[in-house]
C-alpha cells in the first residue's frame, strides 16, 4: 500500500472518531465554574428582553447587576487615596467606586441626573468606611467639569485618581441615520467629556497619580451599529496612548480598559427590548460581564503597588479572544 493510501485511511480513521464523538457530545455546552467560584451563577441569556429611556437605571434593571464583588477582600492599596469617577452612579463606575472605597479611597462620583442611583452608590461606598460626594451634570459642559473638581477639592482636599466612564451610546443600522445633532452628543460625551475632566483634574495630579479611561472592544473590532460609539471608544484609545506619553516625565500614568458586554444601563437604554435577550451570547463565556469582574482591573490599574511601570496600556477585559 502506497503512503498516501495510508495516510488517507488514518485520516479517516481519525476523523470517523471525532465523528462519533461528535454525535455522543451536546453542541455549545454552557460554560460551567465551580459552585463556589464567581461567576458560577451569574445571569447567562436568554435575559428578560427590556428597553430603558436613556440614561438608563440600575435600580429597574433586571435581573440586577453585580457590583458588590463578595469575594474581594480589600488590602489598603489605595489607602488615603482620592478618586472621581464619572458615569459613578451605576454599572461599571458603581462596582469601580465600591472596589476603591473597599482599597481604602475615598470617592467623588459624577452622573447626569440618575439622583436614587446615586444614592444606592453612595450607600455601597459608605458602608465601606469611606467618604462620597455625588455631584450631578454634563461632563460634555467644560465648566461643569470645572466646578465639579473645585467641589472634590474643597471636600478631600486632594484628587489621585481619575476614572473617566461617562458614555453616550445609541444604534443605527445605517451611517445616514447618524445625524449631526446625534454625531455631536456622542463625540461630546464619550471624547471631550474625558479630555474635559482631564483638563480639569490635571492641576491637581501629582507623580504617583492616575487617569483610567473607559474603553471598548469596539475601539479595535468595530461595530456594525456602533458606528460613531466605536469612533468615540478608538479616539478614547489614542488619547489615552497620547496623554501617558505626555505625562510620564510628571510620573502621571494613564492607562484604560475596554470592556466588551458588560450587564449595565447602557445597554438597554440602546437596544429594542427584544434584542437584550441574546445580550453577550456570542461572547466565549456565553454571557455578558457583571460589573464586579471589571472592576478589579481598576484597582488594578489604580494602584502604584500593582501598575508603577504601566502607561499607556489598553487592558482588554471582553470574554473574547484574540485581542
Amino acid at each position: 500500500m502506497s503512503t498516501s493510501n495510508q495516510t488517507l485511511k488514518q485520516q479517516r480513521r481519525l476523523q470517523e472518531k471525532q465523528d462519533q464523538k461528535d454525535n455522543q457530545t451536546p453542541q455549545n455546552e454552557p460554560v460551567t465554574h465551580r459552585p463556589s467560584s464567581p461567576g458560577a451563577d451569574y445571569p447567562t441569556p436568554p435575559l428578560p428582553p427590556q428597553h430603558q429611556p436613556k440614561p438608563g437605571s440600575e435600580k429597574n434593571l433586571r435581573p440586577a447587576p453585580r457590583y458588590e464583588a463578595a469575594s474581594y477582600k480589600g488590602s489598603g492599596k489605595l489607602e488615603g487615596k482620592v478618586a472621581v469617577i464619572t458615569g459613578g452612579d451605576s454599572g461599571i463606575g458603581r462596582a469601580v467606586a465600591v472596589l476603591f472605597a473597599r482599597e481604602g479611597a475615598h470617592v467623588a462620583i459624577l452622573y447626569l441626573c440618575e439622583e436614587e442611583d446615586a444614592r444606592h452608590t453612595k450607600a455601597a461606598v459608605e458602608a465601606e468606611g469611606q467618604r462620597c460626594v455625588c455631584i450631578a451634570g454634563d461632563v460634555k459642559d467644560n465648566s461643569f467639569c470645572q466646578q465639579a473638581i473645585q467641589h472634590v477639592m474643597e471636600s478631600f482636599g486632594q484628587i489621585n485618581i481619575l476614572v473617566n466612564n461617562a458614555a453616550f451610546q445609541e444604534h443605527a443600522s445605517s451611517l445616514l441615520d447618524i445625524s449631526p445633532e446625534r454625531l455631536d452628543e456622542t463625540f461630546k460625551t464619550n471624547v471631550y467629556g474625558y479630555f474635559n475632566m482631564a483638563h480639569a483634574v490635571l492641576p491637581h495630579l501629582e507623580a504617583g497619580d492616575c487617569i483610567i479611561n473607559t474603553s471598548s472592544v469596539t475601539a479595535t473590532e468595530g461595530s456594525a451599529e456602533l458606528i460613531d460609539y466605536s469612533s468615540t471608544k478608538g479616539a478614547i484609545n489614542s488619547f489615552t496612548y497620547s496623554l501617558a506619553s505626555n505625562l510620564a516625565p510628571k510620573g502621571i500614568r494613564v492607562n484604560g480598559v475596554a470592556p466588551g458586554p458588560v450587564w449595565t444601563p447602557l445597554n438597554p437604554a440602546d437596544r429594542p427590548a427584544e434584542e437584550i435577550k441574546d445580550f453577550g451570547k456570542n461572547t466565549l463565556f456565553g454571557r455578558p460581564a457583571q460589573p464586579e469582574e471589571l472592576a478589579p482591573a481598576y484597582v488594578f490599574l489604580a494602584s502604584s503597588i500593582c501598575s508603577s511601570y504601566i502607561t499607556g496600556a489598553i487592558l482588554p477585559i471582553t470574554g473574547q479572544a484574540g485581542l
